[in-house]
């Protein structure tokens, strides 16, 4: 019987942990409103902790990522899951808001930085030809989450209160991301070729500081950016607008783990399109969709209209998350994988704090949210465009950087002649060479007799 391959268990592992992470940071939506009736707080002064939130977890995305790169996913998941339980747990107790903006917004950001980002690095160094369903399915514990905790946390509500609810989810992230954390563990190259049979070409090796400074990273980041600004408001205030339109809180709040679930078939349906036709296009394909669902929010009245909304709004804003990654490891490569997604990752979360807090702002400055679908569906078409500018990542090439080895003979059966450098000084022997005629006189060279 043959063994499962460990790539398939770090995944289920990644996902988990994403689930709980990320589920723990969405679930702000579903306590807006207890928190603004609780503690007299603002949407637009509560909307501005989720800014604070996505900041902190950008730069925890490129702080852990680029520490991934030297110690693995296992010990970053680790410090994550510790200072997630320990942010929601301070969160639950906060006085005033500028204890909540601390807890909840820069500590549990920052530590939920550790997993999506990092995660992910870590299971494309274990998958070549099925990269794009591996990273997928890690993607897909987002969706899992939303659909798991945010109705768990309005049950938790409705049964007690915010604080309640909040200090379970803080007990919940130590108890089910330290152990399962423990699985993680970095691959063994020969068992990844073993598993998968595709093997990646020749590519440039880029450097941290040569990552940030190429113009492909840029067009990558930008379109994530637009991406995330264009579908966060919209996810996070999806309760509150579906509550102003009448909707039950309960029912509001499924609507929200209705996007979470279909989020996960368009997860994993976008990362086995992008094994099949290849990143770019699925991701402007699920721009365009994405871009065009905001814009129908406009016209959402009943729960018959936001559940059908959700269906496909969810499976296009979860379909294209994966891909960037594919992008940015089929770019820059493996070596660097943590600090260039994690990098990538930080601009992105600038986008899902802005538009989160652009909503609130917004709803507080005009009473309502159609202004923020409006920009919302422009910034998204403004990401589609953008996605038409990512070029094919290059390969080693050149004079310089082709590789030295033997060429075939043409006719079957003849010998391939080879030279060997003589070592200086009883070194060990130089790698065989192509045949070239030596530019220096008196160098000597012993021919390989064919």
């Amino acid at each position: 019987m043959r063994r499962v391959f460990y790539g398939w268990i770090v995944v289920a592992a990644s996902a988990t942990i994403v689930c709980i992470g990320l589920g723990s940071l969405f679930s702000l939506g579903v306590f807006l409103v207890p928190i603004e009736r609780a503690m007299g707080w603002s949407r637009g002064a509560i909307s501005t902790v989720a800014l604070l939130n996505w900041a902190a977890m950008g730069l925890g995305s490129f702080c852990w990522g680029a520490l991934s790169d030297r110690i693995g996913g296992r010990g970053v998941a680790l410090g994550g899951g510790f200072l997630l339980g320990l942010g929601l747990v301070l969160a639950s107790q906060a006085q005033v808001l500028w204890q909540f903006y601390l807890s909840f917004g820069v500590l549990v950001g920052f530590a939920v930085g550790a997993f999506y980002a990092p995660l992910t690095a870590t299971t494309t160094r274990w998958f070549t030809a099925r990269r794009g369903l591996a990273v997928a399915l890690v993607s897909a514990g987002i969706g899992l989450g939303i659909l798991i905790i945010a109705p768990l946390a309005r049950a938790l509500t409705n049964a007690g209160d915010w604080r309640v609810a909040m200090l379970v989810l803080g007990d919940l992230a130590w108890l089910v991301i330290i152990p399962v954390a423990l699985l993680l563990r970095e691959p063994d190259q020969s068992r990844v070729t073993r598993d998968d049979t595709a093997r990646d070409t020749e590519q440039r090796e880029y450097t941290t500081r040569e990552v940030l400074a190429a113009p492909q990273f840029w067009a990558i980041a930008l379109t994530h950016f637009a991406c995330c600004a264009a579908h966060s408001g919209p996810i996070f205030h999806m309760v509150t607008h579906a509550t102003d339109q009448g909707l039950a809180a309960m029912a509001a709040a499924t609507v929200l783990g209705v996007s979470g679930l279909a989020s996960i078939a368009g997860r994993v349906g976008g990362g086995l399109l992008a094994d099949r036709f290849g990143a770019k296009p699925t991701l402007i394909a699920g721009l365009a969709v994405q871009a065009a669902m905001i814009f129908g929010y406009l016209f959402a009245r009943d729960l018959g209209s936001f559940v059908a909304l959700a269906l496909v709004f969810g499976t296009a804003y979860g379909g294209v998350m994966p891909l960037y990654a594919l992008v940015v490891r089929e770019y820059f490569g493996e070596k660097v994988m943590g600090s260039a997604y994690g990098a990538v990752f930080l601009i992105s979360t600038l986008g899902m704090g802005l538009g989160s807090f652009a909503g609130g702002a917004i709803y507080d400055g005009l009473g309502s949210y159609a202004w923020l679908f409006l920009a919302s569906f422009a910034i998204g078409a403004m990401a589609v465009v953008l996605a038409f500018t990512f070029r094919r990542a290059p390969k080693m090439g050149g004079p310089e950087m082709a590789p030295q080895t033997p060429q075939p003979s043409e006719r079957p059966g003849e010998a391939v002649p080879l030279l060997w450098i003589a070592p200086a000084h009883g070194g060990p022997e130089m790698a065989p060479q192509t045949p070239h005629r030596s530019s220096r006189p008196g160098e000597a060279v012993a021919r390989l007799d064919s």
